[in-house]
Formats: structure tokens, sequence, C-alpha cells
């Protein structure tokens, strides 16, 4: 079969999108004069903004007569449930590696799924241009990483190719030749990665791709792992246990090839497709033909650690900003999302007036709040939390531990180690990362690590690099210290005076400006103390027929802080919510009545008495 299926997987930034690029250019994809955009696989608005994958992206190219399937993965850890299904598709990995930065938590977490599916990686040495490359050292990293996951002695026997992705150019050594493009990583794909494996009997396809389309409506992208599919064949969907989902007619078989997709008459087995016209068939669904009643077994998929409660939002402003702003709305848009995310778990609290949803981590959820504040929601949402499981043997409450890696300038690493521990983090490696840096890796509690980034950043000049990826359930860790201050909260509703903001500066550092929309039990600004001020914001300057330079004096007001989603997410405390609409992110009190506030203080302080 003149067919290979590859995924490229490694860390974030470490140049899989643009060597997807090259690769598809190299191969006479394109026409000479077509204009592409750069990193033409990342496709969505907020891939391009923020410069990272988010969705996994199939691709097909042709060289010597040989098709190669090629899945773009996402390169961080919140959403690694998207490579950890791809690799069900692929019969090799290119696992990209920065010649500077070498192996990080990413890439172990990605290659130790794949070797244990049996996957014989090709090892790419990117970005070999960089003046601090250190590409002989990176090899042997990679090698004992390797080792350290139990790869066999034939995955051990991995081919290495060193280049630059972004100069266009691969080779078996470090130097060159820089003139033959990217022809050596095609043929050595084409001789080290098998065909795919094939099986006997009629039409099955594990869905592992799943996107919606206003013509076609639900696609399923996946592998056929048996038969041939055509368009208009009677197929049925099987959930993971063998139940019937659904039973239907295929409207479409769809190719990738470059960047377009085809329709063809017929695919056969060991092809990656999408297929249109069942409505039902989901993530992890097997879609067959009619005689069959064995699903494909999926991938298990690693559990979400912490969880956010999305509710209406019912404050004074609700509805200005947002077209969609009812809780069916919100519910029925978070139920689509769970159904085609498999990392994502969404269900209703007990109260029925909010949904939990739970993820990996805070770029995961806050990148889809970011989606649904854009299709024009207005939602409230609480801080995030971490999942505790109980131990049933035990009876032990565990809480999930990830492994930070932080790389940073040697005169910054006593403050990362001081933060860290305080945070209840466990130091397990110190060691030179080259060029005066330090890599420092920790064992720390999620709970500790929820608005740490920034901080971080604050510490170290903005100089520190911090990964994290989940590592363990482990026993309870003790307490985590929370924010410090308070913050001040406005007592009246209408519209922000300059000369209060003035006024009031003494008091903290503002978080809103001059004219800006506000109502009672907003939070304005953060206070200097650790308890929480009512303020009003709403106070003008009383006039009087008195004129004098001292008196008229210029309101100059220092520069408020500029919060963006995730620094709201991880600033807000549990009595607080952060309100998203398609104009604004505002913090807010809980109980927007002071009264309300004071009963419910009460009501805590009676209950630990």
């Amino acid at each position: 079969m003149k067919l290979r299926n590859v995924a490229i997987i490694a860390h974030v930034d470490h140049g899989k999108t643009t060597l997807v690029d090259r690769l598809l250019q190299q191969s006479g994809s394109f026409r000479e004069n077509q204009r592409v955009a750069e990193r033409a696989m990342d496709s969505n608005d907020l891939e391009r903004e923020r410069g990272i994958t988010i969705l996994a992206k199939a691709t097909s190219i042709l060289w010597n007569d040989i098709r190669i399937n090629i899945v773009d993965t996402p390169g961080h850890a919140d959403f690694g449930g998207e490579v950890e299904r791809i690799l069900n598709m692929v019969d090799g990995a290119i696992v990209l590696v920065d010649a500077a930065e070498g192996p990080l938590p990413q890439t172990k977490f990605v290659v130790s799924k794949a070797l244990k599916m049996g996957l014989k990686p090709i090892v790419v040495i990117n970005k070999v241009d960089r003046p601090d490359a250190r590409a002989t050292q990176v090899v042997n990293e990679v090698f004992d990483l390797f080792a350290a996951l139990d790869a066999t002695d034939e995955q051990l026997d991995f081919p290495i190719l060193y280049g630059s992705a972004k100069e266009g150019w691969m080779a078996e050594k470090e130097e060159g030749p820089k003139d033959k493009g990217m022809k050596p990583l095609f043929d050595l794909i084409l001789r080290h990665v098998a065909p795919p494996r094939v099986e006997e009997g009629p039409f099955r396809m594990l869905g592992t791709i799943l996107e919606a389309n206003s013509y076609l409506g639900r696609i399923v992208t996946g592998r056929i792992t048996s038969g041939s599919v055509k368009p208009n064949q009677m197929a049925k969907v099987l959930d993971r246990d063998g139940k019937v989902i659904e039973e239907g007619r295929i409207s479409k078989v769809l190719a990738f090839r470059g960047l377009e997709r085809l329709a063809l008459d017929e695919a056969s087995a060991g092809d990656i497709v999408s297929i249109a016209g069942l409505p039902q068939a989901t993530v992890a669904h097997t879609i067959c033909a009619p005689e069959v009643t064995e699903p494909i077994p999926a991938q298990p998929i690693d559990p979400p650690t912490l969880a956010m409660t999305f509710r209406v939002n019912d404050s004074p402003l609700a509805g200005t900003e947002g077209d969609k702003v009812t809780s069916r709305m919100i519910r029925d848009r978070l139920l689509r999302e769970g159904e085609g995310n498999v990392a994502l778990k969404v269900a209703e609290s007990e109260d029925k007036d909010s949904m939990e949803v739970a993820g990996r981590g805070e770029l995961q959820l806050g990148i889809l709040i970011e989606t649904m504040r854009r299709e024009g929601f207005e939602l409230s949402v609480s801080r995030p939390k971490v999942l505790f499981l109980k131990d049933e043997k035990t009876g032990e409450v565990t809480e999930p531990i990830e492994e930070v890696t932080i790389d940073v300038d040697e005169e910054h690493s006593g403050i990362v180690v001081q933060k860290m521990s305080e945070r209840k983090g466990e130091m397990i490696e110190m060691r030179p990362s080259g060029g005066g840096r330090l890599r420092l890796v920790f064992y720390a509690p999620t709970r500790g690590l929820i608005g740490y980034q920034g901080e971080l950043l604050t510490d170290t000049r903005g100089t520190a690099i911090m990964n994290r990826i989940f590592h363990e359930y482990a026993p309870f860790k003790g307490d985590v210290m929370g924010r410090r201050n308070g913050v001040l909260i406005s007592t009246d509703a209408g519209e922000a005076v300059a000369f209060a903001l003035w006024n009031l500066e003494d008091r903290g550092p503002m978080m809103i400006e001059p004219g800006w929309k506000v109502y009672r039990g907003m939070i304005v600004g953060e206070h200097t103390r650790d308890n929480d001020l009512e303020v009003n914001v709403l106070k003008g300057k009383k006039l009087t027929n008195i004129r004098t330079t001292s008196k008229d004096e210029a309101v100059r007001l220092t520069p408020p802080i500029k919060m963006t989603l995730e620094k709201a997410l991880a600033y807000i405390q549990d009595d607080e919510l952060v309100e998203v609409t398609p104009k604004s992110i505002r913090l807010r009190k809980k109980l927007l009545d002071p009264n309300d506030r004071k009963r419910e203080e009460r009501r805590k302080e009676a209950e630990v008495a």
C-alpha cells in the first residue's frame, strides 16, 4: 500500500507547525504563485493570535508516488487529550526537539504514550541555527528520556536528523548539507515508518477528530481500520461498549490533499478520511458497516484535574454587550464542546442553575471561555478548583501533582525556589541548561500553581519559562497560601469618575478607568491591606466659585491594572466571579449586596466554631 501515516509531536513552540509548512511547500502541494499564510495549519483566530496549536489537524502530501498523511498536534500540556487519541491514527511519529531547550515535559508525556503504543519514533533536532544550540547534548538527553520511559531496543535505535524548519532544510549532520531541503526527512519517513496495518473484514473506523460544518453538519475524522467506504453507503455508530447509537447513510467521504479537502468516490483501509452524514457520531465512537457488532477499543484518556463553574451572567449590566445570555444557550454550547473534546467533562451542577466544566488546566478552560465570548456569549465563571480523589482502599484524600520545569537565569533561581516551596513544591532536580541559565524541576500540587505564572514573570523580570504537566495523584499536601490582598468594591452603580479614582489611589491600584460602567458589588481595584473595602468611585468634585491653581490641579491617574481573562481567573477568590462578555472582563463578588456578604461571613464563622 502506497500510504504512510505519521504524527508530529513536540513541546509547545519547538516548531511543529512551521515544519509542516515546509513539508507542504517542498512537496509541491502549493502552486508557485499561490499565497499561503505562515503556519498554514493554525487555522483559527485564537491559534494565530497566541502562536500555539490548539486543535489537532491532518494534511497529506505526495512524495515519490507515496501519499504521506501528516497529523499536526498541539504542544501545550492542557491540550494533551488531542494528542492521546491522535496516536491511534498513525504508524510513526516524528519527535521534534529544540536544539537549545532539549526535551521538555510535553515531549516526555507524548513520547511515553507513543512508545506504549509501539510506534517507532524519528527524532528531529530542530533550530540548530540558534546561537545557543547544543545538538549533541540534546540527542543524549532524548536517548536518556527514551530509556527512562522503558523504550524497547528497536525504539531506542531511532534515526536522527538535524536541521532548521524555519530555513527549510534537514540533514544527517548538524552542519548540513543544506541544499537538499526537506528531502532527507521525506525519504526517512518512507523508509522508517511502516505502511498502515490493515485488518480483514467489513468497514470499521474509530472517530478521532470532530468538527462542525454549516453545510455538511457533523464531520468525524479517523483512520479506516478495515474494509472500504463510499458515499451513500449505510453505516451504524457504536459507542465504546458496543451499544448502537444510530444508523444512517454516509453523505460524503472527504480526504486531505494539501490544505484542501476533496470528496472521494471510495476510501480504503489504512487511509485517514473525514465522514459526514451521521449527526450522533462523535470522538471514540466506531463508525462501521451494519453487520459489525464489536467496537474498536479506544485509548483511555487521562482524567481532568481542574473544574470551573459556568453560570448565567446575573449582574446589573447583563445582556448589554452579548446576545447569547440564557442558561439554555450556555448549557447547549458546553454540552456540544464536551462531545468533541474528550479531555473536557461537562456536567450540570446539583442546584441545576450552572454547569461544571472540568479540564486539564487553566489555559484549556481559558481558551473555551475566550471562544465563547467571541461567539457572543455572556457568562460568569468561578475560580478554578482542583479535583480531589478519594483512595478507595485507605479513604485518604489525594490531589493532582504536576511536574513543573522552570528555566531561569541563575540570579533569579533563589526567589523561584522560595516561592515554589511556599506553594508546597518539592525540588527534584537543578542543573545548568547553558547560557547562565538553570533548569529547576519540581513536583508541586496543582492548587499551588493556580495564578503563579504572572508572579513568576514578575519575580524573574520576564525571563523565566515555566512548563507544567500532570504527574500523579498524591496525598493532600496541606493548605496553600492564597491571595494576600483584599479588594476594593464599588458601593453604587453608575460611571466611574476620575476625581474619585484619584482620591482612592492611596487605597491601592485600580482595575477600572474613568467613564467605565460599574455596579454595586463590582471589584474596582486591589486593596493595599488584606481586608475588602467598599468604596465610592462615582463621587465627583464639589464645585465652588473659588478658582486657584492649587484647587484646580489636573487629575493625573496611575494607569490601572489590565485584567486579561487568564489573569482574572487566577486572581479571584472562592467568593468572587469573573463576568465575561464579548466586550469586557469584569471582576465581581458572588453576592452583590453587602448585607448578604456579611450574613454569609457570619454563617461561615458559626460553622467553623
